[in-house]
């Protein structure tokens, strides 16, 4: 894992430690997420692995809605964003 240093606000320094926190995980561990997410929604999709696929179907999806829509749901849900 390469290491990656970024400038920011006071403010939102605590904001990310806090919400690191909260979700039991580390700033850079939390940033990983974000990105990853932000990335998916805006189509530039990672490679599904193992476990992922051996797990899809496994969920109905409600009426509707796709499952890019039920994640993003469950992480403005869980991060707020």
């Amino acid at each position: 894992m390469k290491k990656l240093t970024l400038n920011a606000e006071p403010e939102v320094i605590e904001q990310a430690r806090r919400l690191a926190e909260a979700q039991g995980t580390s700033v850079s561990s939390l940033f990983a997420r974000i990105v990853r997410f932000l990335a998916q929604r805006d189509g530039h999709r990672q490679p599904v692995g193992r476990l992922a696929q051996s797990a899809s179907g496994l969920v109905k999806l409600p009426r509707g809605e796709s499952e890019r829509d039920v994640l993003e749901e469950a992480l403005v849900e869980k991060y707020g964003l």
